[in-house]
Protein backbone atom coordinates (compact mmCIF):
# COMPACT_ATOMS: atom_id res chain seq x y z
CA UNK A 1 0.00 0.00 0.00
CA UNK A 2 2.73 2.15 1.05
CA UNK A 3 4.51 1.56 -2.19
CA UNK A 4 1.49 3.42 -4.12
CA UNK A 5 1.40 6.24 -1.99
CA UNK A 6 5.05 6.84 -2.86
CA UNK A 7 4.76 6.24 -6.44
CA UNK A 8 1.61 8.62 -6.61
CA UNK A 9 3.84 11.16 -4.61
CA UNK A 10 6.93 10.58 -6.50
CA UNK A 11 5.14 11.20 -9.86
CA UNK A 12 3.30 14.24 -8.56
CA UNK A 13 6.83 15.79 -7.47
CA UNK A 14 8.27 14.84 -11.22
CA UNK A 15 5.19 16.59 -12.61
CA UNK A 16 5.68 19.92 -10.47
CA UNK A 17 9.31 20.20 -11.44
CA UNK A 18 8.21 19.73 -15.30
CA UNK A 19 5.93 22.50 -15.26
CA UNK A 20 8.62 24.81 -13.29
CA UNK A 21 10.85 23.86 -15.91
CA UNK A 22 8.65 24.41 -18.61
CA UNK A 23 8.18 27.70 -16.90
CA UNK A 24 11.59 28.53 -16.99
CA UNK A 25 11.13 28.08 -20.85
CA UNK A 26 8.81 30.68 -21.08
CA UNK A 27 10.56 33.11 -19.20
CA UNK A 28 13.68 32.80 -21.63
CA UNK A 29 10.98 33.21 -24.52
CA UNK A 30 10.09 36.56 -22.98
CA UNK A 31 13.46 37.73 -22.46
CA UNK A 32 14.53 36.77 -25.73
CA UNK A 33 11.49 38.76 -27.07
CA UNK A 34 12.72 41.67 -24.88
CA UNK A 35 15.60 41.74 -26.12
CA UNK A 36 14.66 41.28 -30.12
CA UNK A 37 12.29 44.54 -29.03
CA UNK A 38 15.25 46.52 -27.54
CA UNK A 39 17.22 45.79 -30.55
CA UNK A 40 15.13 45.51 -33.61
CA UNK A 41 11.40 46.92 -32.07
CA UNK A 42 9.80 43.80 -33.26
CA UNK A 43 9.07 42.05 -29.43
CA UNK A 44 6.15 41.91 -28.94
CA UNK A 45 5.48 40.66 -32.50
CA UNK A 46 7.86 37.68 -32.18
CA UNK A 47 6.71 36.48 -28.62
CA UNK A 48 2.95 36.35 -29.73
CA UNK A 49 4.33 34.42 -33.04
CA UNK A 50 6.08 31.87 -30.74
CA UNK A 51 2.89 31.26 -28.38
CA UNK A 52 0.56 30.68 -31.39
CA UNK A 53 3.08 28.57 -33.43
CA UNK A 54 2.82 24.33 -32.05
CA UNK A 55 5.79 24.72 -30.25
CA UNK A 56 4.76 27.45 -27.86
CA UNK A 57 1.22 26.09 -27.55
CA UNK A 58 3.02 22.84 -26.23
CA UNK A 59 5.38 25.09 -24.07
CA UNK A 60 2.85 27.18 -22.57
CA UNK A 61 0.21 23.90 -21.59
CA UNK A 62 3.43 22.04 -20.37
CA UNK A 63 4.62 25.24 -18.37
CA UNK A 64 0.60 25.21 -16.76
CA UNK A 65 -0.55 27.87 -18.87
CA UNK A 66 -3.98 27.79 -21.28
CA UNK A 67 -2.38 28.65 -24.80
CA UNK A 68 -5.34 31.25 -25.65
CA UNK A 69 -5.28 34.91 -27.28
CA UNK A 70 -5.61 36.29 -23.83
CA UNK A 71 -2.19 34.84 -22.97
CA UNK A 72 -0.71 36.15 -25.86
CA UNK A 73 -2.20 39.61 -25.67
CA UNK A 74 -1.01 39.33 -22.12
CA UNK A 75 2.70 38.03 -23.00
CA UNK A 76 2.52 41.12 -25.93
CA UNK A 77 1.72 43.97 -23.43
CA UNK A 78 4.51 41.88 -20.72
CA UNK A 79 7.09 42.45 -23.67
CA UNK A 80 6.01 45.96 -24.34
CA UNK A 81 6.78 46.92 -21.14
CA UNK A 82 10.59 45.83 -21.46
CA UNK A 83 10.91 44.79 -18.42
CA UNK A 84 13.45 41.90 -17.82
CA UNK A 85 11.62 39.18 -16.09
CA UNK A 86 14.46 38.58 -13.21
CA UNK A 87 13.57 42.44 -12.35
CA UNK A 88 9.75 42.19 -12.56
CA UNK A 89 9.78 38.95 -10.79
CA UNK A 90 11.79 40.63 -7.38
CA UNK A 91 10.44 42.03 -4.85
CA UNK A 92 12.20 45.35 -5.38
CA UNK A 93 10.37 45.86 -8.44
CA UNK A 94 6.92 44.68 -6.88
CA UNK A 95 7.01 47.02 -3.96
CA UNK A 96 8.35 49.41 -6.15
CA UNK A 97 5.46 49.12 -8.39
CA UNK A 98 3.12 49.05 -5.77
CA UNK A 99 4.37 52.34 -4.48
CA UNK A 100 4.22 53.84 -7.79
CA UNK A 101 0.44 53.04 -7.78
CA UNK A 102 -0.62 53.88 -4.53
CA UNK A 103 1.10 57.07 -5.56
CA UNK A 104 -0.83 57.70 -8.70
CA UNK A 105 -4.30 56.80 -6.58
CA UNK A 106 -3.64 59.39 -3.66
Amino acid sequence: MFDNVDGTAFNHEQGNRSRKLFAAVVLAALDDAIADDKKYGNGPDQIARWARSRDGREVLSCAGIDPNERVVAGLMTFVEKGVRTSVALSREESERRHAAEAAEAA
